[in-house]
């Protein structure tokens, strides 16, 4: 699939981009991936990491820069679109600054790759993009729905752009388990809310989403993975057994639960084995058969939350999963 292909990831020095290049170098044999994004930092460092490796390339951009990112994608067949404000509380009160990287990113993403005659875009999108409650959510949503429609203009160039959706990443910079590991010696856990839910998936499997949907996409599809829940103090009780909890009420822009497909989707949503798809209400696209493939409908009223869903990782599985990554959780 990869295979003597460039390939670019834009913020791709984050948790995914490591993981993502990492993965990708590993499996298939690239002509180049391309690793653009704006710290340069970030970039020193983890050009120290891939040093033997003549594959990879590093790229000083934002995706706000929208003549920066048409050099950029000269030559490039397949572009991971993982560039984002994603903080909650930073977009809350970074308004301005979150739609600029999140929507007008989006939209310069989208007029680079069809003007410079890409293949193919997947963009990483998150559960908060599903009935948002914060502009986090809500920049997302509106990213999503951009990449959907950029089927409909990319004309005779015929690139394609799919969406991948998946929740709270185990272990990565800034979520809760590096979190809790970082404070479980002060004896005490926040805990936002002790109804709170999270589903959990490993970077490993939001890169092989990322891989299935390049491998599977027609345009226009969003893919979410089926992934475990799990309770948040469920979570605290493994990282830290000896600490209490205390409960410090919700962030502004926090959601109880997480949540991947709505009620709204559910008319074009279909199920498969290992993830949901669902499709646009565009064009037609929502009873195409090539799209839907092999998939199965899914109910009217049927919703995929961290509440509401089917499969819970027990605590054993929590703490197998730290003990085999722990040197990782939290690095990147």
């Amino acid at each position: 699939m990869f295979d003597d292909k460039t390939i670019l990831v834009t913020g791709g020095t984050g948790s995914f981009g490591h993981a993502f290049l990492r993965m990708t170098l590993a499996r298939f044999n690239p002509k180049k991936v391309i690793v653009y994004s704006r710290d340069e930092m970030k970039q020193w460092d983890m050009a120290k990491l891939f040093a033997d490796d003549p594959r990879v390339r590093f790229f000083i951009g934002d995706v706000r820069d929208r003549e920066r990112l048409y050099r950029a994608f000269d030559g490039v067949d397949h572009v991971v679109h993982a560039a984002a404000t994603k903080i909650v509380p930073t977009a809350e009160y970074n308004p301005f600054e979150c739609i600029k990287t999140n929507v007008n990113g989006a939209m310069n993403v989208i007029d680079a790759a069809i003007d410079k005659k890409v293949k193919s875009v997947v963009a990483l999108s998150t559960d908060k993009a599903s009935s948002p409650v914060n502009l986090y959510g809500a920049s997302k949503l509106a990213s999503d729905k951009l990449f959907v429609a950029g089927n409909s203009y990319s004309g005779a160039q015929q690139t394609a752009f799919s969406v991948v959706r998946y929740g709270n990443v185990m272990g990565s910079r800034g979520s809760v388990i590096p979190f809790f590991m970082s404070i479980r010696d002060k004896g005490v856990i926040p805990i936002t809310d002790p109804r709170m839910t999270r589903f959990m998936i490993s970077l490993d499997e939001g890169v092989e989403l990322v891989w299935h949907a390049f491998a599977d996409m027609v345009g226009g599809e969003v893919y979410v993975k089926k992934i475990p829940s799990m309770k948040v103090t469920d979570i605290a009780r493994v990282v830290a057994p000896d600490a209490r909890t205390e409960v410090i009420g919700i962030r502004p822009g926090e959601k109880i639960h997480e949540q991947m497909v709505g009620v709204e989707d559910a008319p074009f949503t279909f199920e498969y084995d290992e993830h949901f798809k669902i499709l646009p209400n565009l064009n037609g696209w929502g009873s195409d058969s090539a799209r839907i493939k092999d998939g199965r409908k899914v109910s009217d009223t049927f919703i995929y939350s961290s509440d509401r869903n089917t499969e819970w990782m027990s605590d054993d599985a929590l703490q197998a999963w730290i003990d085999a990554n722990r040197d990782k959780i939290g690095a990147i």
